[in-house]
């Protein structure tokens, strides 16, 4: 695991020097790594259904379905704004200001714009999301008109909002349009239900969607049996990440620190993990999944990547992890693809149009070796057969794998 371990320790000095200005963050030791690892095995091993999505996401009953989707990597996330009208510690970005509604780097003035690109790309799911998509209503609710008007009616749809906004009459609108689901995070509203409460019999699935915080943890399992009486059938509990924005707020209040392709919350994880045993315990019916971070780093990134791939390059060969191989023996390289919502502004891309609009594309290159031994090629041949139980000790295997294939589980320090 001398590759893997080096990974590792590489992504910790690159988090370490990005957070250096933060002298108050406490970073997992190795004792308290170990420590930390013995309690999340336990809790794990305590669970009667095996996590979801490579053992990325341990669950509870059942997710719905555009967690289904969103693990699928057939979803698209259009944010609606990036202003919010709450003030929640762990927000991870400002969100103070209104923008162009946006996904993926690609900005969309016109929903007719955006169900085109939906219907291109063959999404099966969408999400508002934001900042907080209430503040703009009308353009909300334009949004999912124009999606419903011009998409397959399959196509599934819902929208995270803090519910400081709604009312009645709004549930009833997004209603009417048909959407599918609302996902509210209570943690804004200092967990009241209240708003909750309104869409109860007006919107067909209710989900609250909440960082894991820790010293919320009791709370949170008091309150399921309220939320099941309120029409909830789902819970999500996100892991807490530490950026730029909230660092100085979460490093007040002590949490430890793990290193992963971001910085997260030890005492997040496991407050999850005690949240889900608790209410399986108890014998509860809602279902309740821990959205970790791997889970969405490795699945919803790898799932975006073979959505424009399949798309645009059709034929290519395209990795679990979403990555275009070529690969001749002598030489390997993986590719992914940039789309860009301009024209093109160089010779190496290419210009695509979708029902009028023009987008361009550009083909990255991550990865590449050349001059492969005729003993490397015999053990890249057996890696790309056979996905191995743990990462390849050799850096070049190890470097093959990362492209070929999603990580599997909760990842060990």
């Amino acid at each position: 695991m001398e590759a893997y371990f080096n990974w590792q320790n590489a992504l910790l000095t690159e988090n370490k020097n990005k957070f250096s200005q933060f002298s108050g963050i406490k970073w997992v030791n190795y004792n308290e790594a170990d420590d930390y690892q013995n309690k999340r095995g336990r809790l794990l091993d305590q669970l009667k259904h095996q996590p979801l999505f490579k053992a990325s996401k341990p669950f509870l009953n059942h997710i719905s379905k555009g967690c289904e989707i969103c693990g699928s990597g057939k979803w698209s996330c259009l944010f609606i704004t990036n202003k919010c009208n709450a003030n929640c510690f762990y927000c991870p970005a400002p969100q103070t200001k209104d923008e162009l509604p946006s996904t993926q780097d690609l900005d969309f003035d016109h929903p007719d714009d955006y169900a085109d690109y939906i219907n291109y790309f063959q999404f099966e799911g969408v999400s508002f999301s934001g900042g907080e998509p209430l503040l703009y209503f009308d353009r909300t609710l334009e949004f999912l008109r124009t999606l419903r008007k011009k998409c397959e009616p399959s196509l599934y749809i819902w929208m995270y909002t803090n519910g400081i906004l709604a009312d009645p009459s709004k549930l009833q609108a997004l209603a009417a349009e048909n959407l599918n689901e609302i996902r509210f995070d209570i943690g804004a509203s200092r967990f009241s239900l209240e708003h909750v409460k309104l869409a109860k019999g007006i919107i067909p699935t209710i989900t609250i969607e909440i960082p894991s915080i820790p010293e919320e943890k009791r709370l949170i399992i008091a309150m399921i049996p309220q939320m099941i009486e309120a029409g909830v059938t789902n819970l999500n509990l996100h892991h807490l990440r530490l950026t730029q924005h909230n660092a100085g707020k979460l490093t007040k209040r002590g949490y430890h620190i793990l290193s992963a392709e971001r910085p997260l919350v030890l005492e997040s994880e496991l407050a999850a993990l005690e949240i889900i045993n608790e209410a399986q315990k108890a014998g509860l019916g809602i279902g309740i999944n821990y959205c970790s971070f791997h889970f969405k780093n490795r699945f919803q990134k790898s799932g975006y990547r073979k959505m424009l791939a399949k798309r645009l390059l059709p034929g290519a060969l395209i990795t679990e992890n979403g990555y275009i191989r070529e690969y001749d023996k002598n030489s390997i390289c993986y590719k992914t693809i940039k789309l860009y919502n301009k024209a093109p502004a160089s010779t190496d891309e290419t210009t695509i149009e979708i029902e009028g609009k023009q987008y361009s594309y550009k083909i990255l290159k991550r990865f590449y070796e050349n001059n492969l031994s005729v003993e490397y090629q015999k053990m890249i041949d057996e890696l790309l057969e056979n996905e191995p139980e743990s990462p390849p000790e050799d850096q070049l295997l190890f470097d093959i794998w990362q492209y070929e294939y999603i990580e599997r589980g909760l990842r060990d320090l």
